[in-house]
């Protein structure tokens, strides 16, 4: 027997700015509205004067203070540079669609992400998990970047500085030989820390 969702919690913002959660009839922070997306609820706020559906606005706040906290920045600069450009763009519409299908994609692929991450960094110097995870946010930035599936190809003339063309098949397939190949260090590492590999 399939059960019903339960309805989005309403969430009232006034005019001083405060957020007030109608479920639990408290006043509420933004960090508080993360934690509740972190945890899977579903909200929806309204402007407590006009009504206005205003979850859009809020929910970028979010993220505006996540990213300016001290280290937990997700969204890479050369996205960001990527995404403004679409901003009044004639590919804006495709916009949403694409970015919505590439995180459930990866959303549905990060319990596995996380056993593998576990597996090669279980055991040994965290140090070396920092540097790792800085690599591979670099190499995450270049394939996003290579991977622009809306490059601007009806002016005619050159791309914007920073900007990319569509990959080409031959550039996926370097980029699925460049995951292979760090897999393979990775698988290495594991080994090296469960038994003392060669380097």
């Amino acid at each position: 027997m399939t059960t019903k969702a339960a309805a989005p919690v309403e969430i009232k913002k006034y005019a001083n700015r405060r957020l007030y959660n109608t479920g639990t009839s408290a006043y509420v922070t933004l960090e508080d509205l993360a934690a509740m997306v972190k945890n899977g609820e579903d909200f929806i706020v309204h402007d407590a004067k006009s009504g206005e559906d205003i979850t859009r606005s809020v929910l970028t706040q979010i993220i505006f203070e996540q990213e300016n906290k001290q280290g937990q920045n997700l969204l890479p600069i050369t996205f960001l540079r990527q995404l403004i450009r679409f901003y009044g763009d004639s590919m804006q519409m495709l916009v949403p669609r694409y970015l919505e299908a590439s995180i459930e994609s990866f959303t549905r692929e990060q319990e596995k992400f996380r056993q593998q991450m576990a597996q090669a960094f279980g055991v040994g110097p965290f140090s070396s998990l920092d540097e790792q995870v800085r690599r591979n946010m670099e190499m995450f930035e270049r394939a996003f970047a290579m991977f622009t599936p809306f490059a601007r190809r009806e002016s005619g003339g050159p791309a914007a500085e920073g900007e990319k063309s569509a990959a080409k098949p031959d550039e996926i397939d370097a980029l699925k030989r460049q995951l292979e190949d760090m897999q393979k260090k990775v698988d290495r590492l594991t080994d090296k820390d469960k038994g003392g590999g060669e380097r």
